[in-house]
């Protein structure tokens, strides 16, 4: 805390490369309201509780003598950071539903300045067929990753049914008690296992990042500029009985069945654009926590640990989207059952850590912009990302609002963009 007063906080590796000339990305959050919104407290509520989560709400990148970027902390001015768009009174609710589209959009699309805090807040107050308002939250990824911005906003909301109480999370089994009590014997397979995926995943990571591009389809067009295009937003929600019934009868994980849909729908919305991209070749980047900690930490707890401190700590996973080899017999099951075998092999990885010190290694000799190239050149020779997030297990409520739900979407990709968060339906 005391280098922030100084300015002296380093900026992060990946905090350099989201705030380049190559890349802009932000994370925006989209909080539905059961009420409409009241702007009192919604200022009180970001002055007194969302601001004092971390100083790095209330700091500004800047270079020093070195060419180093640093956190500045400086003063905080709410009414730059707030906007209400204005919008027409009286429409339906469908029509409101096109006006938030818009608005999410072009929000997207704008580059933060840099001489103030890099966040902002929309307040949509108008009922639309999910809700009766909508806040929206835009930060730039240079603060934070998704666990970093979850454990933020996790921090700073209340369980509806009681405030008193602490929220839920979904548990997250480990399996590493039971790998520790095989024998050394056992554990020599595994070993070259390892050796060999890591080979073949840092090769084939590198050859996607710099050579090797994914066809043109439907979901790529390989345009430099697409990540600055405006967004469309799509959603769907499926019941969390039936993919825990789906993940009994198959003996998979629950992100494995998720994978598995986001793949096989991908395929098919290709298919019906353009029938010989079926068997195109895509690539998916899954996007990975990789802090040495299984479950969401309180702001508080992530102060000073190095196990789960907050900021960037990511990493790229290229997982080939199966592609339809006899389109009419494709069983959405199978897709599930590639999905889980593709990804168990890239977890018995070391590949996305050597490609980290990869980019450790251009950032040192090149300088960080270099290393935005590299990070920029993956994302636009892939097709899409994936990522997820835990959520609650409760309803919940911001500054004494109940929430319907909300979701998160990254602008600034140059690619389709597919997030899953886990909610219960309220």
């Amino acid at each position: 805390m005391e280098n922030f007063r100084e300015g002296l906080e380093p900026v992060s590796p990946y905090g350099h490369y989201f705030n380049s000339s190559e890349l802009c990305v932000s994370i925006i959050g989209v909080f539905e309201s059961e009420i409409p919104i009241n702007l009192v407290h919604a200022m009180s509520w970001l002055q007194n509780v969302f601001l004092p989560i971390n100083p790095r709400f209330s700091s500004i990148m800047v270079t020093n003598k070195e060419g180093e970027k640093k956190w500045k902390m400086v003063e905080v001015k709410l009414e730059d950071h707030v906007h209400i768009p204005i919008i027409p009174t009286g429409l339906s609710p469908t029509l409101y539903d096109e006006h938030l589209d818009d608005c999410i959009s072009n929000i997207g699309m704008e580059r933060f300045p840099q001489n103030k805090p890099m966040w902002e807040v929309h307040i949509f107050n108008h009922p639309t067929s999910n809700a009766a308002a909508t806040l929206i939250i835009k930060v730039h990824h240079a603060l934070g990753d998704g666990y970093s911005i979850m454990s933020a906003l996790l921090s700073c909301v209340q369980r509806a049914d009681n405030p008193s109480l602490p929220l839920t999370l979904p548990s997250r089994r480990s399996t590493e008690a039971q790998s520790g009590n095989k024998s050394a014997w056992a554990r020599v397979p595994q070993l070259f296992s390892l050796v060999f995926n890591t080979a073949s995943d840092f090769g084939w990571s590198f050859l996607k990042s710099t050579l090797v591009e994914d066809d043109l389809t439907p979901i790529r067009s390989g345009d430099q500029g697409a990540g600055f295009l405006p967004l469309t937003l799509s959603s769907m929600t499926f019941s969390l009985d039936r993919i825990k019934h789906i993940k009994t009868k198959l003996g998979v994980t629950v992100n494995d069945i998720i994978v598995g849909i986001i793949f096989y729908g991908t395929r098919l919305c290709m298919q019906e654009i353009s029938h010989k991209s079926s068997n195109s070749d895509s690539t998916a980047l899954v996007l990975l926590n990789t802090r040495k900690v299984r479950n969401y930490k309180s702001i508080k707890e992530m102060v000073g640990d190095s196990e789960a401190p907050w900021g960037n700590r990511i990493a790229f996973l290229h997982v080939p989207i199966p592609k339809f080899n006899d389109p009419k017999s494709s069983n959405p099951l199978e897709y599930v059952l590639e999905a889980q075998k593709i990804i168990k092999k890239r977890r018995t990885s070391l590949g996305v850590y050597f490609t980290d010190r990869l980019l450790d290694i251009v950032k040192k000799l090149k300088g960080p912009e270099a290393a935005a190239r590299y990070v920029h050149g993956t994302l636009r020779k892939s097709s899409m990302t994936i990522s997820n997030m835990i959520g609650p297990m409760e309803q919940v409520t911001m500054a004494n609002h109940p929430l319907k739900g909300f979701y998160f979407m990254t602008p600034g990709l140059a690619q389709v963009r597919v997030s899953s968060l886990g909610l219960p339906q309220l």
